[in-house]
């Protein structure tokens, strides 16, 4: 009985299952720092598996996979390309370096379809016309794919603030006239009956261009300070296009991971709507990002802290919170400031940071920089769980951080971060702010913490205050 069974289709289809069942508990791994590490490698033996058994035992019409030494080759120059640039890319690159490769996920599934599309079945066309699962599935691709690869591209350029964010209210109507053109167009592409393949294939190009423009001009007007979630909404689009290419080659693997990454793009996108307290369609048309938040407020006069004077303040306090941000990683300063922690928990100083879910410039940006650091988990708590506790901090040190403290999102109506979950430093008994100088925070207002009474500014780069402070520290 078991001669009658095709093996290489059996095991196949057992890998694809064991390869599966780890990227679903790779993906539930990663959802805490301290089980992160394990949750990728699972993941990628579960990739590894499932590359290297359909080309070993992937068939088409009874026929293995051909070119096998040009499949590897590829392998191979990717696998080198991407391991370099992943072990010298610099931490504060890491939110570029995740829209670059996501990118290139989005264009290798548009280039899957674009492949794809001359060669459907002629005999299924002359049947059903286009109007067909094959066709819309290799349509959703090319469109869903190019709009995350052209999308990736724009925001890796913001996030290397290579490009800026230029306040065009005409680009919604735009958006909307490229979305309204692309979905009229696939629907006169499906609705063809009674056609040859190589006579409609100059359409799927045209698909293609229309689909490319629409993702420069869809993330074009989105302001700096949206980019996390942008980031993951795209992350969301290149897991279904990679979704249409299992339905295409009938792969349960890529459908499998297509999905899983489809869907935690798009709750990851929720949560982060959730941490700014925005809708996905505000963020989206809503240009977050730039203007002037309380320009009618005076904003009063700073008053500054000596290096000295900040060691002692730290030193002899019971409870000190340190508030991460994009600032911290820019200077490399996780290690320094993980040693100033230790420090001052040897002076029994109870430290914790304060993690906000958009701090840096994508999701887990902050998790990521003091895991690098060795920073004991337990010592990371949501801003949201530290708030309870802050009225009975003696010193909030806020390092790099701009957006994620500003009140102005619980007492200026006025601002475009209104009602968006912050840090409330400015009720603790103390606060010290490290910063370079007195430049606005990726979202481009104003912080008015800074002028606050409790507040003492010490300006200079992270590294250097840091190194600075723990010399001082040292000497108490």
């Amino acid at each position: 009985m078991l001669q009658n069974i095709p093996t290489g289709l059996s095991v196949l289809e057992l890998i694809y299952l064991i390869a599966s069942v780890l990227f679903i508990l790779g993906l539930k791994k990663l959802s805490h720092p301290e089980t992160a590490r394990r949750g990728n490698i699972l993941s990628a033996a579960g990739m590894i598996m499932a590359i290297i058994c359909t080309i070993l035992f992937h068939k088409k019409d009874g026929q293995p996979i051909g070119h096998i030494g040009l499949i590897l080759l590829a392998i191979s120059i990717g696998t080198f390309i991407g391991w370099t640039i992943a072990v010298k890319v610099k931490m504060t690159a890491m939110p570029q370096l995740v829209s670059f490769f996501n990118g290139m996920g989005g264009a290798a599934a548009a280039l899957i379809s674009l492949m794809e599309f001359p060669r459907m079945n002629p005999d299924l066309i002359a049947r059903t016309g286009m109007m067909n699962g094959h066709a819309i599935a290799i349509l959703l691709g090319l469109i869903i794919g190019s709009v995350s690869f052209a999308g990736s591209m724009i925001a890796f350029g913001k996030l290397a603030e290579k490009i800026g964010d230029p306040k065009l209210k005409f680009m919604r109507v735009v958006n909307l006239t490229f979305m309204a053109g692309i979905l009229a167009f696939t629907v006169f592409i499906l609705t063809q009956k009674n056609i040859h393949l190589e006579n409609i294939s100059w359409m799927a190009y045209v698909l293609l261009g229309l689909s490319l423009i629409y993702g420069v001009t869809f993330v074009i007007p989105i302001g700096g300070a949206d980019m996390p979630v942008v980031i993951s909404l795209l992350n969301s689009f290149t897991g279904v296009a990679a979704a249409m290419g299992g339905f295409l080659y009938d792969n349960q693997v890529m459908l499998t991971g297509g999905i899983l990454v489809g869907s935690a793009g798009t709750i990851l996108t929720i949560l982060m709507c959730k941490a700014m307290n925005r809708s996905l369609l505000n963020v989206l048309v809503g240009a977050f990002g730039g203007g002037g938040a309380g320009l009618d407020k005076v904003a009063g006069n700073i008053k500054e802290i000596s290096v000295s004077d900040a060691a002692v303040l730290l030193s002899y306090s019971q409870k000190v919170v340190i508030v991460p941000g994009y600032g911290l990683a820019v200077a490399q300063a996780q290690h320094l400031c993980h040693e100033m922690e230790k420090m001052l928990d040897e002076k029994g100083v109870n430290v914790r940071y304060a993690i906000h879910p958009v701090a840096g410039r994508m999701p887990g940006h902050m998790n990521v920089l003091l895991a690098e650091a060795d920073v004991p988990y337990d010592r990371l708590s949501e801003s949201d769980e530290i708030n309870e506790d802050m009225p009975n901090v003696d010193v909030v040190v806020v390092i790099g951080a701009n957006d994620v403290v500003n009140p102005a999102a619980v007492d200026d109506p006025s601002s475009p971060i209104y009602g968006m979950p912050v840090v409330r430093v400015w009720e603790a008994k103390n606060v010290i702010v490290m910063k370079r100088g007195m430049g606005k925070g990726y979202a481009a207002i104003e912080n008015f913490l800074f002028y606050n009474d409790n507040t003492r500014m010490l300006f200079g780069n992270a590294k250097e205050s840091l190194q600075k402070l723990i010399s001082e520290i040292k000497s108490l």
